[in-house]
């Protein structure tokens, strides 16, 4: 069944040659393939590898109506972006001598013609850039043999972006065979039929899954090629860069129809992060409990431990697996039963009501599972209006999310709406929207529920991905992750918590930490107030600042190692460091910066020290196996030269953890300006102070602290 322009495209005049003869030759050489195959590069010139074409395989055994729904869709979708073949027409035109001739060969030749047959529809679609459909046989299976003979290629797996699978009930397919009158079709049992078409199911979703093809399952239904039709221009539309649209154009929707703009918009994953349940495991669970699934490979385990892993294809084919397993009816009394079995913590249902009264405040759920569980359950608890969901699980939904999704989502509050994100998650799918959040918080949820590979991925992400994180703990008995000085804990109850959220704040102040009001910082910062200390008391003075910042500040917010050490009584006992010490890499800038680093590596005295006058005195080969660098400066006034600093760093190494040590900082500089936009655009980027100024002076000649510091203020 092919077009008129595909019956000349594959017409090969070829020389008149006896049936007998070509059984003869065929065997014995394959040169005449490889004179076709010339012949075929002649018809067809090779497009760009770059441009592979899509081509949808339609399988299914024979007489489950391949050819006839071909002929079906091709009446439906035209020749204007598609071409149809009917697999075994190809071969024939490829054949000297046709398909009689093609059935008497051996199976060694019979792949190569496939292959060649393959390849000259791929040469076709990708000349054309139309969408290939292809009627195709995946295996042969006479009853009584033990196992079936499948007749795919290797260049069928490279070929292939989908396959659908007729799923007709063997019964059916029997009474097809019997009443096709233009073929003459063997008699195999219902039996022989279903074993048939789930070994076929079977191998072809695992071929799929290995080979990075999206695998449907069509069963007959009223509207059998309707939804065909629809599954066909949704495999052809949605692709990586439309899904990402869509979710984009769902935020923005968010952020504009709020009553109010926005200031703070919490971030939500849903599965095991809302509640210890996983909605896709529950949803395949169910299904599993009824007659119409007993195979163990439609669970999506299979799926995701899969060479697709977790990435767009994979979440692409969990939706196409909801889609093969239950039509829209059943797909929505099965969320609801899901949704029954689902208990959202009551702390988030406490902490969701109460700042979700407050107009300026937003919260979103983006969940890889099932959108329509979790938009029930909101609705359950009370919340659905003020808490909107982002997911998939149905073709009609049009968004599949991924960690990059989730990623893309936070990026996009906080840089085009200038949203402050706290971002909560469980898993290492989570983390990449952890990194981009101005607060990250980690969700702990019971042992036996919680992700067993996240742990690692945390510890990993915290030490060589500079996230800074917290984590809450639910409920509060079960065991933290890390330890809590790596990821300390809070209580989403906390009345701080719930008021750092309620209250209108500069995105990046979260991450400036100073001691101004504290006595011990009041004590340190006397003498370097003190007009009459200048010279070696001073620079004392800056370098005991270092040293406090270091160890009252630094050892929280980077965290601390423990190692053993030998006890004053002779036995081995517990000391404690910087975490990563030895990776940590101190830059005094020169030159009012230098005595306070040398405080901050008496801390750290395994650090690496280095003296930067400018940005790029720190080269590559300093940072190179670091994974915190700490930035000193004696006093920040607007914060150019810290930006000049943080932003050579990113070029060198864009996840690096920043902090910024310094005695003052003028307070206008973190609330507005470069600075302030630094710190928002960086979760990762933190400053800590001795004291915060909302003195605008600069000091010059006899006040200005680097002239001060090495007794230099004669000079003009």
């Amino acid at each position: 069944m092919l077009n008129t322009i595909n019956k000349h495209a594959l017409n090969i005049n070829h020389p008149t040659t006896s049936t007998a003869s070509l059984l003869t030759i065929a065997p014995k050489n394959f040169a005449m393939a490889y004179q076709f195959k010339d012949k075929l590069a002649m018809t067809v010139s090779k497009a760009p590898e770059d441009e592979k074409p899509t081509i949808i395989g339609i399988y299914g055994i024979p007489g489950s109506g391949k050819s006839f729904l071909l002929k079906q869709l091709e009446q439906e979708l035209g020749s204007h972006d598609f071409e149809f073949f009917e697999g075994s027409e190809v071969i024939a035109s490829l054949v000297p001598g046709g398909l009689d001739v093609f059935k008497g060969m051996s199976q060694p030749i019979k792949q190569q013609w496939r292959q060649l047959a393959i390849d000259k529809i791929n040469e076709i679609c990708a000349i054309k850039g139309h969408v290939g459909v292809v009627a195709g046989h995946f295996m042969f299976w006479a009853e009584g043999e033990e196992r079936g003979q499948p007749v795919y290629t290797e260049n069928d797996l490279k070929t292939y972006s989908h396959i659908i699978y007729l799923d007709i009930p063997p019964d059916l397919v029997l009474q097809q065979r019997l009443n096709d009158k233009q073929r003459n079709r063997p008699f195999y049992s219902v039996k022989h039929l279903h074993d048939w078409q789930e070994e076929e199911k079977k191998q072809l979703r695992s071929l799929c899954y290995q080979h990075g093809i999206l695998f449907s399952i069509v069963s007959p239904a009223p509207m059998m090629l309707n939804r065909t039709v629809t599954l066909l221009r949704d495999l052809i539309h949605h692709g990586e860069e439309e899904n990402l649209s869509n979710v984009e154009l769902k935020i923005d929707e968010l952020v504009t129809n709020s009553p109010e703009k926005l200031h703070t918009m919490l971030v939500l994953d849903a599965d095991r992060t809302l509640s210890s349940k996983d909605s896709g495991k529950l949803f395949c669970d169910l299904l599993a409990k009824g007659s119409q699934v007993a195979d163990e490979d439609y669970h999506l385990k299979l799926l995701f431990s899969s060479s697709l892993g977790y990435s767009y294809k994979a979440f692409r084919q969990a939706t196409l697996l909801y889609e093969s397993l239950a039509d829209d009816s059943e797909f929505g009394r099965l969320c609801n039963k899901v949704a029954e079995a689902i208990t959202v913590y009551p702390e988030f249902v406490a902490l969701l009501k109460q700042v979700t009264d407050h107009d300026r405040i937003g919260a979103v759920v983006i969940t890889c599972g099932l959108r329509q569980v979790w938009e029930t359950v909101l609705d359950r608890e009370g919340i659905s209006g003020k808490v909107k969901v982002i997911g998939g699980g149905r073709i009609a939904d049009k968004i599949v999310v991924t960690a990059a999704i989730k990623a893309e989502v936070v990026s996009r509050l906080r840089r085009r709406h200038n949203v402050r994100v706290l971002a909560f998650g469980d898993s290492p799918l989570d983390l990449p929207m952890l990194h981009q959040a101005d607060e990250a918080i980690v969700v702990v949820g019971e042992e036996k529920t919680r992700s067993k590979i996240m742990e690692t991925a945390l510890l990993d992400a915290i030490e060589n991905g500079g996230l800074l994180a917290r984590q809450i703990l639910l409920p509060g008995t079960v065991s933290a992750r890390l330890n809590t000085t790596i990821l300390p804990t809070f209580r989403l109850t906390d009345p701080e918590f719930i008021d750092s959220i309620i209250r209108r704040r500069n995105r990046g102040i979260s991450r400036v930490f100073h001691a101004t009001e504290r006595n011990a910082a009041k004590q340190l910062m006397t003498p370097m107030r003190d007009a009459r200390v200048s010279g070696p008391a001073l620079r004392e003075a800056h370098r005991r600042a270092g040293w406090y910042l270091a160890t009252e500040f630094l050892t929280d917010l980077i965290g601390i190692e423990e190692y053993s050490i030998p006890h004053v009584q002779g036995n081995q006992t517990s000391g404690y460091r910087l975490r990563n010490e030895k990776s940590t890499l101190i830059v005094a800038l020169m030159r009012g910066g230098e005595p306070m680093a040398l405080g901050v590596n008496d801390a750290f005295p395994s650090a690496m020290f280095l003296h930067a006058k400018n940005p790029d005195d720190v080269k590559l080969v300093h940072m190179s196996q670091q994974k915190s660098i700490i930035l000193v400066d004696s006093v920040i006034n607007s914060g150019k030269t810290v930006i000049e600093f943080v932003q050579h760093i990113r070029r060198l190494h864009s996840a690096v953890r920043i902090t910024v040590v310094a005695g003052v900082v003028q307070a206008k500089a973190i609330s507005e300006g470069s600075l302030a936009q630094e710190l928002d655009l960086n979760p990762n980027l933190v400053i800590v102070a001795l004291r915060l100024s909302q003195n605008k002076f600069t000091g010059r000649g006899t006040t200005d602290t680097g002239n001060r510091l090495f007794n230099s203020t004669s000079i003009p």
